[in-house]
């Protein structure tokens, strides 16, 4: 009798995503990429968001599929099977003198850390009429988006709080200007929520990215770098697509990101991730 001719086993990829804009438009899931998520972890892989926001800004309707850990704060915090790996907050003198110069300039912010969001409450009506004008972009983006932010807002509290990262919606200066001013050690990017010309951006510690997470998960799952899989759109995915052993940007991303990226996927309107874990052969 012949063997049967032997068939290697097809690797177990560590799989990121991305949220706004790759993973969720405006806040709200398709159906599709849902049970893409959970066809990919019924087949053995491991799926992972990888995003800027922090894990209090993650609500119940982006966290439904089920996922085996999540790289938040724009890779300041990792956590693989609900054991937090890395979490690394500003420093109590840098929250500081943070804080002190975005109050200085009357900029609208939010404080973001794993456990609350807090935003100052002489900006907070701001806050909420620029969060709303962003998700009324897309029919369920109102609630279900403006809630995901909003309603994770914690009461106002003196103390400093131990902040992974800093969103500002608004400024009269651009936030590299001052993020300058506060010194060296605070780097910017872009932030997807909020309309151009406002001057807005995301503030962290300068060191950290995305990449960090994609490496510290995967090691912990022991699952090789040239087996990660990482999906994104925007400024603050450069490191991870660039360390990931395949990187897909969303059409219509950051075009740095589109230079980089070995494929891209369509926008989440299309069931983008639906479709390229159909095509990487992950479900």
């Amino acid at each position: 009798m012949n063997a049967e001719p032997f068939a290697p086993a097809k690797p177990i990829h560590a799989v990121f995503l991305d949220v706004d804009g790759t993973y969720a438009d405006y806040g709200v899931v398709p159906e599709a990429h849902s049970r893409a998520v959970r066809a990919a972890r019924a087949a053995g892989h491991k799926v992972l968001l990888c995003t800027g926001r922090p894990k209090s800004m993650l609500p119940a309707n982006i966290l439904a599929a089920g996922f085996d850990g999540l790289v938040t704060s724009a890779g300041a915090y990792v956590e693989v099977d609900g054991e937090a790996l890395l979490d690394r907050r500003f420093p109590a003198d840098l929250a500081a003198r943070t804080l002190a110069a975005l109050d200085a300039h009357n900029a609208v912010y939010i404080m973001e850390a794993q456990e609350t969001l807090q935003t100052p409450p002489a900006v907070e009506a701001r806050l909420r009429a620029i969060i709303e004008e962003h998700f009324r972009q897309a029919p369920d983006g109102v609630e279900i988006g403006t809630s995901g932010i909003i309603g994770s807002l914690a009461p106002w509290t003196a103390d400093t709080p131990r902040i992974s990262k800093i969103s500002v919606y608004e400024s009269p200066v651009p936030v590299d200007e001052i993020a300058a001013q506060i010194g060296a050690e605070i780097a910017v990017v872009a932030n997807s929520i909020a309309a151009e010309g406002t001057h807005a951006g995301e503030m962290f510690q300068r060191g950290i990215s995305k990449a960090d997470g994609v490496r510290i998960a995967s090691a912990h799952l022991g699952i090789a770098r040239a087996d990660t899989i990482a999906f994104g759109d925007g400024e603050n995915d450069l490191e991870m697509l660039s360390y990931a052993g395949i990187g897909v940007a969303i059409e219509g991303s950051h075009p740095a990101l589109l230079d980089l990226a070995d494929r891209t996927a369509m926008p989440p309107s299309k069931d983008g991730i639906a479709k390229a874990f159909a095509e990487l052969g992950l479900v």
